[in-house]
C-alpha cells in the first residue's frame, strides 16, 4: 500500500505546488488547474476523449453482453475457435493491437476511395472503432463471470412457465447479470478513457484525446500541470469506480427485480 498510494499522494500534493519544476514545493497555488482549464487544446482533448468512450462503451456493452451470451447458452460449430479469437485482444501487446489498426484504416480508407469513391480520413470514427474491438472481449470476460455464477434452472423455470426467449432475458437474465454488464461496461469506459497507444496508431489530425495529448506534453517537458491532469484524471476514474460499488450496493436482491409476479 505505501508502495502503490505513496507516489499518488506525491502527485495531488505537487499538483498544487506555485513551483515550475514538479518535484519542488513553491508554496500553494490553483495556478496549475486555472491553467488546465484554460488550456483550449487540453479541453478539446478531453470532449474527444468523452465523446469516444462514451460510443465504444455502449457499443462494447451489447456485443460483448451478447458474445458472452452466445458462449454461455448456446452450442454451435466453431464454438471453441470463436471462444479463442475473442481473447486475441486481451493477449496480444497494445503495440501489435495499434500496427493491426493502422493498417486496417489504411486499407480500407483507400478501398472507399477507390472503388466506391468515398473519400474518409482517421478521426475520432476511427478511434471509436478502435475501441470497440478491444473493449469487447473486456466485457465479454466480466458477462461470462457473472453468467457462469448464475443458476440456468431459472430461466428454465421460466420457459416451462410459457415466457418467451425475450422475456426471460428481460425479467430473469438480465436483471441477473447487470451488475456484470455494468461492472464490463465501466471497465470498458476506463480501459477507452487511458488508451495511449492503439490511439496513436488509429488517430488523425484534429482528433487527439486526454492520455495522448498528456503523452506529448511530458515529451516537450514535465511542467506541473502535467500533475493537475494527472489527478483530474485520477479523480474521474475513483468517480466510476465509486459509481460501480453503489449500483452493486443499491441492486435489489433475488432473481427478479422488476417487481412483477
Amino acid at each position: 500500500y505505501i508502495f502503490f498510494y505513496a507516489p499518488i499522494m506525491l502527485l495531488v500534493i505537487f499538483s498544487f505546488s506555485g513551483d515550475k519544476l514538479v518535484g519542488r514545493w513553491g508554496g500553494f497555488t490553483f495556478d496549475w488547474y486555472q491553467e488546465f482549464w484554460n488550456n483550449e487544446q487540453l479541453t478539446d482533448s478531453i470532449w474527444v476523449s468523452l465523446r469516444v468512450a462514451a460510443v465504444s462503451t455502449v457499443v462494447s456493452v451489447v456485443l460483448g453482453t451478447l458474445a458472452a451470451l452466445s458462449l454461455e447458452r448456446f452450442k454451435f460449430r466453431g464454438q471453441r475457435v470463436f471462444d479463442a479469437l475473442l481473447y486475441l485482444p486481451i493477449i496480444i501487446p497494445d503495440v501489435t493491437m495499434g500496427i493491426m489498426m493502422l493498417v486496417f484504416f489504411a486499407e480500407g480508407i483507400e478501398l472507399l476511395d477507390n472503388v466506391l469513391g468515398i473519400q474518409l480520413s482517421k478521426g475520432i470514427a476511427t478511434i471509436t472503432v478502435s475501441h470497440i474491438a478491444f473493449n469487447i472481449s473486456f466485457v465479454s470476460v466480466v458477462v461470462r463471470a457473472r453468467l457462469a455464477g448464475m443458476d440456468q434452472r431459472l430461466e428454465e423455470a421460466a420457459m416451462d412457465l410459457y415466457a418467451t426467449r425475450w422475456k426471460t432475458f428481460r425479467y430473469i437474465t438480465l436483471p441477473q447479470i447487470l451488475p456484470g454488464v455494468v461492472g464490463g461496461g465501466l471497465l470498458a469506459l476506463t480501459l477507452s478513457l487511458d488508451d495511449v497507444v492503439v490511439t496513436q496508431f488509429a488517430a488523425g489530425p484534429g482528433a487527439t484525446t486526454l492520455p495522448v495529448f498528456v503523452f506529448s506534453l511530458i515529451r516537450k517537458g514535465v511542467t506541473p500541470m502535467i500533475n493537475a491532469v494527472s489527478v483530474v484524471m485520477l479523480v474521474a476514474s475513483l468517480v466510476l469506480v465509486g459509481l460501480s460499488l453503489l449500483i452493486e450496493h443499491l441492486r435489489p436482491d433475488g432473481p427478479v427485480s422488476t417487481g412483477k409476479t
